[in-house]
């Protein structure tokens, strides 16, 4: 068995995390990207803000498709293949893109570049923290994932609440949140890498639901951010 404290271990070991959190990232990137722009596009073309906008039963079919791509990607991607699991994360982005172009009709362009630039600020300041710090943030991420469940449940009554006071409360509580969220899904990361793969499909796989995970992040934080920085047309 390989000594963890030999140094060709240690090179190694690095060497598998920095392969992994390269594609991590890159296919996260990838989603932003391809997110951005289609909400870009979308939201500066009249017939499609008619077609998503126009037919409330349009945007929901969106919204449902959005929840079933997430969920068989998190519960099946054991069962899929390499390019449908990564099929499946882009379409996702897509559909992404194609709800969030009302970011655009809401907010300044000043206001949603705020946001993006703070959101990608504390994005690199807690994913650093995630991968320098020695605590386990296991205990930490357990209770974040039961904050996420109430975060969720508390929004969806405020729908119906229609509190001011509770909708600011929820907003910054789910900032902090997110920024935890952040820090704990990039050390489960780093944790996956130092375990290694079975194979190249397996490691690319787990690269697309860390993608995932962290764009998920990303994404709710940056439109919390939004209500905070935002100035409504």
């Amino acid at each position: 068995m390989a000594d963890a404290a030999n140094p060709a271990f240690g090179a190694k070991a690095e060497a598998r995390v920095q392969s992994f959190v390269q594609q991590v990232y890159g296919w996260m990137a990838v989603a932003l990207a391809v997110t951005g722009i289609v909400a870009y596009a979308v939201a500066n073309s009249e017939p499609m803000l008619l077609i998503i906008f126009g037919n409330i039963a349009v945007f929901y079919a969106l919204i449902i498709g959005e929840l079933i791509l997430v969920v068989v990607l998190v519960r099946r991607i054991d069962r899929m293949s390499a390019p449908a699991a990564t099929a499946s994360f882009i379409a996702y982005s897509v559909l992404n893109g194609l709800t969030l172009s009302a970011v655009f009709l809401a907010y300044t362009q000043g206001v949603i570049a705020r946001a993006f630039f703070v959101a990608a600020g504390l994005f690199a300041v807690m994913t650093v923290y995630g991968f320098a710090t020695k605590s386990d943030l296991t205990r930490i991420g357990n209770l974040l994932m039961m904050a996420l469940f109430g975060f969720i449940i508390a929004s969806v009554v405020n729908i119906f609440l229609q509190s001011e006071a509770f909708y600011w409360i929820i907003t910054y509580a789910g900032v902090v949140l997110f920024v935890g969220l952040i820090a704990y899904d990039t050390q489960r990361i780093k944790k996956l890498a130092l375990s290694g793969f079975q194979d190249g499909e397996g490691e690319h796989k787990s690269a697309i639901m860390g993608a995932l995970r962290l764009y998920l992040d990303f994404v709710n934080l940056f439109l919390l951010l939004l209500r905070i920085f935002g100035r409504r047309r």
